[in-house]
């Protein structure tokens, strides 16, 4: 699948830094982010994934020698968010349960071992001795994201005049949806259920199990599994930190090209890197299934990009939606936008990303200073194309943050066009999915 236009994503960014912007101090980005992560971590609503997202980008209105401190305590927010006291979490759980905690664990640690946006998790055992994970969510987190959600339709002329030709009324009701749907406990466990099962057996992945017998509309237990999280990793050698990212670029990339799943959440507190070598994916809660022509359509345009093929590069964004107004837009006009965007996986070769080329890059293709920059601002985004768009662009924001190097082109190829595996990795990830069978859905 291709690298499509980051413009959205990188638009995304350069909106929040203007919504924030009259709060920003340039001599004081540290404070400032204490404030950010202290007031998004408070909301527990559909506000908090803004902070998750805030925490994978660097910000070009803090000075260089500030900007790793600045990220560093947005960064908190994805695995140390400001927690709500046990005693009322142990409300949810007994009305979710339907009696006391100890009527279904036989122990329960009232530290939480990780903070979500909508939720926190302790580690229990149960009565038959297994060890899970307990996700509980918010007292009061539905009411919360369902206000944050009503007052969204007041940034609206915001983004309209940011992006004039984006139909803020249909992406809206997208993200309504897809965000609805994650207060849903019960259907997060059948997504994690759906990919624990396709990726049963692998070499590479790890999915933990979910306790449906457990599990309700607000508490999902699963496997307990150890691991070392991202800042961890980050601190591993070149080698270590590349296959990480190998197997996190594939395991996205593989779920959306076998199972047309787009799992919208990439966020590196969802990994977890286990003593086997394996990498643990968690949190299953934003996800969408993508309609099969659509995705061959996104392949056809990634491989017109390869072939340097401006028409139809143009015709394919106007038949998947991106072009408002086909004919006001220039075929080479529209193919360099895309070209640039998709550089870092579009051209072949060794490339070693960094935050600071991910930085380079948005800016070059996505901010005001961008050359593609006034055409970007008359197109738009097609709500089934949302997710995909987030998973890319924090996808491409934890590579640059794992400083991880590879041969991005030859790996894009192998699920743009089905190309040979270029790697190790890829010879054995290829031979698990050429002998696993159909999974029941």
């Amino acid at each position: 699948m291709p690298k499509l236009p980051t413009s959205r994503i990188a638009r995304t960014a350069k909106f929040g830094r203007m919504v924030g912007g009259a709060a920003i101090k340039r001599n004081d980005p540290v404070a400032v982010a204490d404030q950010l992560v202290t007031q998004l971590g408070q909301m527990k609503g559909a506000a908090m994934k803004i902070g998750q997202v805030l925490s994978t980008i660097d910000f070009d209105i803090v000075e260089e020698s500030e900007r790793e401190a600045f990220k560093e305590r947005l960064a908190s927010l994805r695995d140390a968010a400001p927690t709500v006291p046990f005693a009322r979490m142990e409300k949810v759980l007994r009305a979710e349960l339907g009696g006391p905690v100890s009527g279904t664990f036989a122990e329960l640690d009232s530290e939480p071992v990780a903070a979500a946006s909508i939720g926190q998790v302790y580690r229990a055992r149960t009565h038959d001795g297994r060890d899970v994970a307990v996700k509980v969510q918010y007292p009061g987190v539905a009411e919360a994201v369902e206000t944050d959600l009503r007052n969204m339709a007041m940034l609206f002329p915001l983004v309209r005049r940011l992006a004039p030709g984006l139909d803020v009324k249909a992406l809206g009701g997208e993200l309504r949806e897809r965000i609805s749907e994650e207060l849903d406990y019960e259907l997060e466990a059948q997504h994690q259920r759906r990919v624990a099962r396709v990726f049963r057996g692998h070499p590479h992945v790890l999915v933990p199990g979910v306790d449906t017998a457990l599990s309700t509309r607000r508490v999902l237990v699963t496997e307990f599994v150890s691991g070392s999280g991202f800042a961890a990793v980050k601190q591993l050698d070149e080698g270590m930190r590349d296959r990480f990212a190998e197997i996190v670029y594939r395991f996205f990339w593989g779920l959306l090209s076998h199972e047309s799943l787009v799992a919208g959440d990439p966020h590196p507190g969802n990994y977890l890197l286990c003593d086997d070598g394996r990498v643990c994916f968690l949190d299953f809660g934003l996800m969408r299934a993508i309609d099969a022509r659509y995705l061959d359509d996104e392949r056809a345009l990634a491989r017109a990009v390869i072939a340097g093929d401006a028409p139809a590069v143009h015709g394919l964004l106007a038949s998947l939606g991106y072009l408002p107004d086909p004919s006001s837009f220039a075929p080479d006009q529209v193919f360099e936008q895309i070209a640039d965007a998709g550089a870092w996986f579009f051209v072949p070769g060794f490339r070693r990303l960094d935050p600071e080329y991910v930085r380079v890059h948005m800016e070059a293709t996505g901010s005001p200073r961008s050359p593609h920059f006034e055409h970007m601002r008359r197109q738009t985004l097609p709500p089934q194309a949302l997710l995909l768009r987030r998973m890319e662009g924090l996808l491409f924001s934890v590579l640059g943050e794992l400083r991880a190097g590879a041969d991005w082109g030859l790996l894009a190829r192998e699920y743009i066009d089905e190309a040979p595996p270029s790697t190790a990795i890829g010879l054995q990830d290829r031979a698990f999915w050429s002998r696993r069978a159909p999974v029941t859905r």
